[in-house]
């Protein structure tokens, strides 16, 4: 009977009369809680940028495709995380340089995941220049110089 009289273009807009203890619950936000969920988002990717965190990485509605999603995460480490941790091996260095003297703590970049893209794109352009000695590449990709051979 629900059916037949209200479902249907010809039925559209038909008042509908609950009765025995029904009550009417929206499908869908109304104007109000969308105007609140916009600011909810707008704060959310306001403190995100705040942070240095690429909004798209919080699931916030937007251009979400994967190839953004991967640029964003490496945008996080390049841009937050990775001068983040340097600022604090820097001051564990000096913390700890009373007892350990000259003591330089660094990230070690080659672990980072999200960044193993980049760094197999600097091997291959590394390995291709022929016009660099194996010193150089070795220094090219962070490596110190091989030892001598007799030594």
């Amino acid at each position: 009977e629900l059916e037949a009289n209200y479902q249907g273009a010809a039925n559209a807009g038909r008042p509908l009369l609950l009765e025995g203890g029904l009550d009417w619950k929206p499908l869908a936000l109304s104007p109000r809680d969308m105007d609140f969920v916009e600011a909810k988002n707008a704060a959310a990717r306001e403190i995100a940028l705040a942070f240095g965190v690429p909004p798209l990485l919080l699931g916030l509605p937007g251009d979400s495709t994967h190839a953004n999603y991967a640029e964003a995460n490496r945008a996080l480490y390049r841009q937050t995380l990775i001068p983040l941790a340097a600022r604090t091996a820097q001051a564990l260095a000096g913390w700890l340089e009373p007892a350990f003297e000259a003591l330089d703590l660094e990230p070690d970049l080659d672990r980072i995941e999200a960044l193993s893209g980049e760094r197999e794109s600097l091997w291959r352009r590394v390995e291709a220049a022929g016009f660099l000695s194996a010193s150089e590449k070795r220094a090219a990709v962070g490596y110190p110089p091989e030892p001598e051979a007799g030594g």
